[in-house]
């Protein structure tokens, strides 16, 4: 499985799915910030890179057009959003529906969007996590495939919370993509099956 990464900044998770040494082939990282350190990671891998900044187009739709053409010049199965930071257009996702994947700092559907770790914070919360998804026009409303969850302690902020979570991030994405990459996971007319069974629920790693 020829894979690519979407990157906007350090590329903790990137570094993690390289380090992983998955059954498919990381075959570029796209970025749309030339200065993501990122792309240096992948420099390291010797992985192709491609910058395409979102500045140089009018509007949404020729940017991820710009994104779509350059993922099919590169032959890609399966594209891995790791801290890209750009809203994809209904048009992009749907090309690449079921064919993407993205991990959120919440145990969804609790908390989409931004400023997880201090929503939790301020709701009390006792447990908090990540959860990987299949990507949809719908923002963080795709189908779960896993999640892993930490008991938040008294003394947790959300710089200690991001750290945490970091961690569980760079455990689960690459188990996930790893599943996508030797046939365990597939998706058919928008269901996940995982061992040929539906995915009914994410699987849940264990907390930590």
């Amino acid at each position: 499985m020829r894979i690519a990464v979407l990157v906007s900044g350090n590329g903790s998770n990137l570094q993690a799915l390289i380090d992983a040494n998955l059954s498919g082939q990381i075959i570029g990282v796209l970025s749309n910030k030339a200065d993501a350190y990122a792309l240096q990671r992948a420099e390291k891998a010797n992985i192709a890179t491609a910058v395409i900044s979102h500045k140089d187009y009018p509007n949404r739709e020729s940017f991820d057009d710009a994104m779509h053409q350059q993922l099919l010049a590169w032959e890609i199965d399966l594209v891995i959003l790791a801290g890209f930071m750009r809203i994809l257009t209904p048009n992009f996702v749907s090309q690449w529906q079921g064919k993407m994947l993205n991990i959120h700092p919440s145990l969804l559907p609790f908390y989409k969007g931004i400023n997880t770790h201090q929503r939790v914070l301020n709701t009390g919360d006792r447990l908090h996590g990540c959860t990987v998804h299949f990507v949809t026009a719908e923002l963080d409303a795709g189908q779960s495939i896993a999640q892993s969850a930490i008991h938040v302690s008294l003394h947790d902020n959300v710089e200690s919370l991001a750290q945490r979570v970091h961690e569980l991030e760079h455990f689960i994405y690459p188990q996930v993509a790893e599943w996508l990459c030797n046939g365990q996971l597939t998706w058919t007319n928008g269901q996940a099956y995982f061992n040929k069974k539906p995915l009914e629920r994410p699987i849940q790693f264990a907390q930590f």
